[in-house]
């Protein structure tokens, strides 16, 4: 009978944060896929767990998964775990869910911490509607790139970023979105030195430049203002085109009748009013 892929989430800083039903989890399955086995061991021991071990991360990812799947499809379980947070969100765990559905092998989410909505439920930014961008590209073509397709996103926006990374990003967010738009900078969620900020992009520039960043980021974002409503065109201006048109050389009947194409406005109405002033 085949095994289960079971994907958890751990605390994000805070040990506490553990959950029983991920704890029972990780007692109860046959071994563990982990990104970094030195981080997880450390939270086993939290557990009073001892468990086999898989390291599964970016640069092994089609040799250890292929591993892991098989495993799975000969009976075991397994418990896919990354350093902190929910697994496969901006994290290689997502290929292994897409190739776990493909083999046909069970995939159950044991739920908990999530830096992304985290940070956004308590960024004081809108909640309602969200997109998560995670990690911007390193490579600065792509990063520009990205952040261009954003500029007209409505929706709040969530990143992450590492310390030496803030200030660039923070200065390219700038140049792209302006100084004025608000940014709340969560830093080192559930953890000792946990700090929220709200603040804007200019300021979070200043105060970073000034402060060096330390711990890891989740940026929240504002998403942009709707375009205001054109202004519906009016006679009045239709009139004074047509008279600009006439200025420059047209027939009144000639003006009249582009300012009646271009506005909507009959050209008798357009005409009728040329003739009067």
């Amino acid at each position: 009978m085949t095994g289960t892929l079971y994907i958890v989430a751990t605390p994000i800083g805070n040990l506490s944060d553990m959950t029983p039903r991920a704890a029972e989890t990780f007692a109860n399955a046959d071994f563990i896929a982990a990104e970094d086995t030195r981080v997880t061991v450390k939270l086993l021991n939290h557990l009073g767990l001892k468990k086999p071990m898989i390291s599964y991360y970016e640069h092994n990812l089609k040799e250890r998964g292929d591993y892991i799947l098989d495993r799975i499809a000969a009976g075991e379980s397994c418990a896919l775990c990354s350093d902190a947070g929910m697994p496969a969100i901006s994290d290689p765990g997502e290929v292994i869910v897409r190739d776990a559905h493909a083999r046909g092998i069970k995939v159950v989410p044991v739920p908990a911490a999530s830096a992304a909505i985290t940070a956004l439920c308590v960024s004081g930014q809108i909640t309602s509607r969200f997109v998560f961008e995670g990690f911007l590209p390193t490579n600065r073509r792509q990063k520009k790139e990205r952040l261009e397709a954003l500029l007209t996103e409505q929706r709040t926006i969530i990143f992450y970023e590492a310390p030496h990374k803030l200030k660039t990003t923070l200065q390219d967010m700038q140049d792209f979105f302006g100084g004025e738009r608000s940014l709340t900078l969560c830093r080192e969620l559930t953890k000792l030195h946990e700090e929220i900020k709200v603040t804007t992009i200019a300021d979070a520039c200043s105060y970073y430049n000034e402060n060096p960043p330390r711990g890891e980021f989740v940026l929240v974002l504002a998403g942009a203002e709707p375009p205001k409503p054109a202004e519906a065109p009016t006679l009045e201006a239709a009139v004074l085109a047509a008279k600009a048109d006439i200025e420059s050389g047209a027939s009144p009947t000639d003006a009249a009748k582009k300012a009646a194409k271009q506005s909507g406005f009959s050209k008798s109405d357009i005409y009728r009013l040329l003739m009067k002033s």
